[in-house]
């Protein structure tokens, strides 16, 4: 089995996003439940690409689509704990992008989750692959790693 990486600091990430955590959140052993870092995962990212990207959610004529995602977690967290996302882009190529996200409680120093999300840009309509636009693409690099 490979070692595992440390979780990382706030120091390694470029943009935060603030996560507010929700009673149903927690599961039946008193922490947020692994799925949720999914979905923390996707809001952090997608407020980046609304904010400084541009992307208009019913308008844009290309859209992002989640094509792989993973996730390590290294500590728990509860409910209603006040948790902030880190993200960057870990790589950035002509049509798609790979994410570094990573989940902090306020409170503490390293990550109580971290993991990436890779996106592919398509055409809202045909699906087809697209050129990342050059508005997302400029806030895009702001914040590659």
């Amino acid at each position: 089995m490979p070692e595992r990486e440390p979780p990382p600091a706030p120091s390694a990430y470029k943009y935060f996003a603030p996560i507010t955590t929700r009673w149903m959140d927690n599961d039946v052993y008193g922490h947020v439940n692994n799925v949720a870092f999914y979905s923390f995962f996707d809001s952090a990212v997608n407020r980046y690409l609304i904010q400084e990207g541009g992307l208009d959610l019913e308008r844009s004529p290309e859209i992002a689509l989640v094509v792989a995602s993973s996730c390590a977690y290294h500590a728990p967290v509860a409910y209603p704990a006040p948790l902030r996302a880190g993200v960057r882009v870990d790589k950035l190529s002509a049509r798609s992008l790979t994410w570094g996200i990573a989940i902090f409680d306020e409170k503490v120093e390293t990550a109580a989750a971290h993991g990436q999300v890779v996106h592919v840009f398509v055409d809202r309509v045909t699906r087809r692959p697209l050129a990342i636009p050059a508005r997302m693409r400029e806030a895009l690099a702001r914040i590659t790693a």
